[in-house]
């Protein structure tokens, strides 16, 4: 009965947390981050969307939580884990600004959770998930007016600096020339711009003109770029 008794009360060897705070600080990180991996997933546009980012954020949030009853209130500890966990690198690069967003949330939930500060964790991942939710739904802060690449290929010999400036004058609003690259072995010259095309235009009427001018070369207008991933 003693050992039963015993096995049923075991803590850490520091004293500062049992188990049943390991266990809750752990469960609670779990649901939440689960829920913060959920928003995610149903708020997220674009192509880069992956699942071993959403299990990342879950793990990240049940790991922070256990640093951070690792670290409890010692500071020599804390040092120590700021030292052994600075030889981890990571080269993955972050595609969207927004996912580093939800890294944060999750890690602030994690060091919620694992201070013991439950309430104030659950009301954050309740009121940020609904804001993120709300901003996604009704389109926040998008730009009426959305800007296009348009590429163009012309032969070496053309002489781009006004060839297209009755069609822009025509088809755009705006349009800037971002860059002039060489390609297939110096054979052809690319042309990129930015532009920003009149309402109701129509696209391929504007891309046939461009083609009569540049010798029937490719042509390449990329729409919702600054919403996609390429």
């Amino acid at each position: 009965m003693d050992v039963l008794t015993n096995l049923f009360q075991i803590q850490d060897l520091t004293g500062t947390f049992s188990v049943t705070d390991v266990v809750l600080g752990l469960v609670l990180s779990f649901i939440l981050t689960a829920i913060i991996g959920k928003v995610y997933q149903i708020t997220h546009r674009g192509t880069s969307y992956t699942q071993s980012y959403v299990h990342t954020l879950v793990m990240m949030g049940m790991i922070v939580t256990v640093i951070m009853l690792i670290v409890g209130s010692n500071i020599a500890r804390a040092f120590s884990l700021v030292g052994a966990l600075s030889i981890i690198r990571f080269r993955n690069a972050v595609k969207e600004t927004r996912d580093v967003g939800f890294i944060f949330l999750a890690m602030a939930i994690g060091m919620a959770m694992g201070t013991k500060f439950y309430l104030l964790g659950t009301v954050a991942t309740a009121i940020i998930s609904l804001v993120v939710i709300i901003m996604t739904k009704f389109n926040f802060y998008a730009r009426l007016v959305t800007s296009q690449i348009l590429k163009i290929q012309i032969n070496n010999d053309v002489d781009s600096e006004t060839l297209f400036d009755k069609l822009f004058v025509k088809y755009t609003d705006a349009s800037d020339l971002i860059s002039v690259d060489s390609i297939r072995s110096g054979m052809l010259t690319e042309l990129v711009y930015n532009v920003t095309l009149k309402s109701k235009m129509n696209k391929q009427e504007f891309l046939s003109e461009i083609k009569k001018l540049n010798g029937n070369l490719n042509v390449t207008l990329i729409t919702g770029y600054n919403s996609t991933d390429l």
